[in-house]
Order: C-alpha cells, then sequence, then structure tokens
C-alpha cells in the first residue's frame, strides 16, 4: 500500500474537522482550547506531562512498547499483527484518543499506510510524539481533549481508546462523544476500562489520590520509587499461599504470590523485572498521581455501550481491565 502524501492528508483531515485549526506545525495541530475547566482534570494532564516527559527519555520505552503492543492485540481481539493489518487497511481515517507518547499511533499509521491517523492527547506527549514520528506523512498529532474532539459526526473508521477513558474528567460523557464521533456504518470504537479491584484497594486508592493530589512530582516520583522497591521485595519472598474466598471484601479464593495478593486486594506496588525499574516506577507513578482514574464493573461497560446505542463485536475480561470493540447496532 502507498502511504498518504503530507497534502493528501491533511485534506482529508480538513473535511472532517468542525472547528478551524488555530495554527499547526508541519504535524502538529493547535486548538484555541488546551486546558480545561476542570481542577482534577487539568491535574490529570500535568500529572502525564511530568510522566511521559520523563518516560521519553528512559532507554526501557522500547521494551514496553513492545510489550503494549503485544497486549494491545489481546485486549481488542486481533490473533495477530497481520491480522490488525488487515482490520485497518479498509479504515480510511484512524483516531488514537489519548495518544501519550504516539508509538500506537505510529504502529497504526504504518500498518495501515493508506489511511489517515490522528494521535489527540491532553498533555504536552502529544507535541512529543509529532517530533518523534514526523517521518510519518500520514500521522498528525493534535494537544486537545478527547472528550471534546474537534470532529464532525460519524467520520472515524475506527476509534481506539486504549488506557484512557477513565483519566478523562467524566468517562461516560467520554464515552458517548468517542462514539459521536465513530463511523455508523464500517466504524468500530475500541476502549479500555480499569476494572474494578477488591474493596480494600478500591477505598484505598480513592482516598490516596486525593492525599497524592497535594504532593508536588519530586514527592510523587518518590513515592513511586518506594513503592516499586516495596513490589521487588514482595517478589523476591517468593511466597504462594491459598486464600480463602471472602465476597464481603472482593476477595476472591486462589493460590496467590503474596506480591499478587497485596497487588489485587489491598495497594498497587507494581513491579515487572522483564519491563524494568524505570518503567516499573512510570507505572507506580501513573497510578497514583492522577486525579481521575474511575474504575467500572463488568456491570457498568455493559450500561454505557448499551445506553450509546453500541453492540459488542468483542469484549475481554482480566483482573485489570475489560475492554473490547464496539459498533453501532
Amino acid at each position: 500500500m502507498i502511504m498518504l502524501t503530507p497534502d493528501q492528508s491533511y485534506k482529508i483531515l480538513e473535511k472532517i474537522l468542525r472547528i478551524p485549526i488555530n495554527s499547526i506545525d508541519k504535524n502538529f495541530i493547535f486548538f484555541e482550547t488546551e486546558s480545561s475547566k476542570f481542577e482534577n482534570q487539568n491535574q490529570t494532564n500535568n500529572a502525564f506531562s511530568e510522566k511521559w516527559e520523563k518516560y521519553e527519555k528512559t532507554q526501557e520505552k522500547e521494551k514496553l512498547y513492545e510489550m503494549q503492543k503485544r497486549w494491545y492485540l489481546e485486549l481488542y481481539g486481533f490473533s495477530s499483527e497481520k491480522e490488525l493489518a488487515e482490520f485497518l487497511k479498509n479504515k480510511k481515517i484512524i483516531f488514537d484518543a489519548g495518544c501519550g507518547l504516539g508509538y500506537k499511533a505510529a504502529w497504526f499509521a504504518k500498518l495501515s499506510p493508506s489511511s489517515l491517523v490522528i494521535g489527540m492527547d491532553f498533555s504536552d506527549s502529544a507535541k512529543i510524539a509529532a517530533h518523534t514520528y514526523i517521518e510519518l506523512s500520514n500521522l498528525f498529532f493534535i494537544k486537545g481533549d478527547i472528550a471534546n474532539t474537534p470532529f464532525i459526526d460519524n467520520c472515524i473508521d475506527y476509534v481506539s481508546c486504549d488506557q484512557v477513558i477513565m483519566h478523562t474528567e467524566d468517562p461516560e460523557l467520554t464515552f458517548t462523544e468517542l462514539a459521536r464521533v465513530t463511523s455508523y456504518q464500517l466504524g468500530e470504537f475500541a476502549c479500555y476500562f480499569y476494572a474494578k479491584k477488591a474493596l480494600p484497594r478500591e477505598l484505598l486508592d480513592d482516598y490516596f489520590r486525593i492525599h497524592c493530589k497535594n504532593m508536588s512530582n519530586d514527592e510523587l516520583w518518590e513515592l513511586s520509587e518506594q513503592l516499586t522497591e516495596l513490589g521487588k521485595l514482595l517478589s523476591e519472598l517468593n511466597v504462594s499461599f491459598q486464600c480463602p474466598e471472602i465476597p464481603s471484601l472482593g476477595i476472591k479464593a486462589g493460590e496467590y504470590d503474596i506480591q499478587r495478593f497485596i497487588y489485587w486486594n489491598f495497594m498497587k506496588c507494581f513491579w515487572n523485572e522483564d519491563l524494568g525499574k524505570e518503567t516499573s516506577v512510570a507505572t507506580n507513578f501513573d497510578w497514583y498521581s492522577p486525579s481521575n482514574a474511575k474504575r467500572f464493573s463488568e456491570e457498568e461497560v455493559r450500561a454505557l455501550i448499551n445506553s450509546n446505542r453500541m453492540i459488542i463485536n468483542y469484549l475481554h475480561k482480566e483482573d485489570a481491565c475489560y475492554s473490547g470493540r464496539f459498533k453501532h447496532s
């Protein structure tokens, strides 16, 4: 397939915009509003700007990108990268809603060079991504709010909102907005939701996230280092035990490694030796620093899909999340 030229890409982009572009710098687009009217959303945006600006410099990021690509295939029902490429090739316009450093948007752009791919993020990562992937002529980046996109109705053939919607001010309204821009004919909307955990973990997450709002970035990075070290030490104990079911607390029966038991039921203390220390620290920072991080039950996910008159093409469930691909009914 032949890759779109910059002029071809821009002409397609112009046709789907409902508001004027404030300015454009090569593959990076500015609109008038780059901040939110909501305090928690601005704090969340700043937290992710801090995370991505720091993480972009790490030597571990390529390892994370490859792991995330493999997980993406599993999350959204693709058996291989080849199957994803086949799926994308008839999608004229692809939208990576909440693109972070842009590696998945770039992945889509390479897999389907005849598609226009747009990555959008409310943090400063959108500008970093534009600089990183400037050589891809079918890829544009926008800094802005995915809960209030600049696009007309029914114009995007594939919307991907991976590990992002819970960080918006009102995830239910964000879902409705992304459903609005998804094509009614051939369009599909892929979305990931944090799953609700055991009651003690939910209570601590909510309470502690309020506490973290008053911490500086330096204090949050220090906390993330400490939690990473705790996760590592617990993993190295190499202790497993058989836990009884405790339904009132939402604790499931089964055999647990001690680190996983604490992680799922009481406190996130992420550690992954294969991904490395810097990635583990960034993952803990990612959890505790944003004010907005809503979790969902399966019933709530299904109700949200139904209320937007969409149907499920594919649904994936695991302890960490729910994810799937949906289309208009």
